[in-house]
């Protein structure tokens, strides 16, 4: 059975979607997105995915396609659909359709797409084995808390990384990690203190990033946010990376530095565990 999709007010089979042409997502990447998990059938932390929606269309101006309540709702009729159980809900509005100009339209109508994914997140091969990231230059604008549609940056570093033989890159700028090429990027120290990025323009803004770092608080986990360099990666006693696709996934391979034995850290491994049981009692 084909998998039915949202576009523009529609639900319609994948086949039969289409968008306009003068799209300015389609022709001048004017667009941002965000995705939500599925666990159960139930939305993982959208609330907050909503929140940070709202944050990215207000950073580019951009206006609202319906109501957060009819978004929603919208979600949860495309999951209903679909029969997903397990996997992710992505939705992308764009400034709208309009004739082409650097200059913003005044009367262009939000576009929005919908569509799922299903997939398995929790029951992964890479949860029991780590993944490994190589280190690329960080090549992407300066307003990566804005989440747009503009990925080909990512793209790009993710390739590099495939053809290295690696599961994923992190990304490197003026000495320093920012974060992974769809992912905030971790490392534990020898003494067990967890570091990443502080927020800034420089990374983006991860829900699962904030939700794994009051985990860790409560857990009575020391946490630095501050930068670091490969180097202190090549030297950490564990990493791992956190998303809302990924959850938390632990890394075992910096630039064929392997850390630790060379499998999942118990603090990674803790870190993912308590992750997905708050996920599960709290998803709605």
């Amino acid at each position: 059975m084909s998998r039915i999709v949202y576009v523009n007010g529609e639900y319609v089979p994948e086949e039969e979607a289409k968008i306009s042409v003068f799209d300015r997502g389609f022709l001048m990447g004017d667009g941002v997105y965000e995705v939500s998990s599925i666990l159960d059938g139930k939305l993982v932390d959208n609330d907050a995915h909503l929140a940070r929606l709202e944050r990215s269309l207000n950073e580019l101006n951009m206006g609202w396609p319906c109501t957060k309540e009819e978004l929603v709702d919208i979600q949860r009729e495309v999951i209903r659909r679909n029969d997903v159980e397990e996997g992710a809900v992505y939705w992308q509005i764009t400034r709208g359709a309009a004739d082409r100009d650097f200059v913003f339209p005044k009367d262009a109508k939000p576009s929005l797409v919908m569509f799922t994914q299903a997939r398995k997140i929790v029951d992964v091969p890479a949860a029991k084995t780590g993944m490994s990231v190589i280190t690329v230059q960080d090549i992407r604008w300066h307003r990566r808390d804005i989440k747009t549609v503009q990925l080909l940056a990512p793209s790009l570093a993710k390739m590099e990384a495939k053809a290295a033989g690696a599961d994923d890159a992190w990304l490197v700028e003026d000495g320093y990690v920012t974060e992974g090429s769809s992912n905030n990027a971790f490392i534990i120290t020898q003494d067990g203190t967890i570091v990443t990025r502080k927020l800034s323009n420089d990374i983006l803004h991860g829900i699962t990033r904030r939700a794994v770092l009051k985990i860790a608080e409560q857990e009575g986990l020391k946490v630095e946010e501050r930068s670091f360099t490969p180097d202190e990666a090549y030297d950490a006693a564990e990493a791992f990376i956190t998303s809302a696709s990924a959850f938390v996934m632990p890394v075992v391979k910096i630039d064929n530095r392997i850390l630790g034995n060379g499998v999942p850290g118990p603090i990674a491994s803790k870190l993912r565990e308590l992750y997905i049981e708050m996920a599960k009692a709290e998803a709605k």
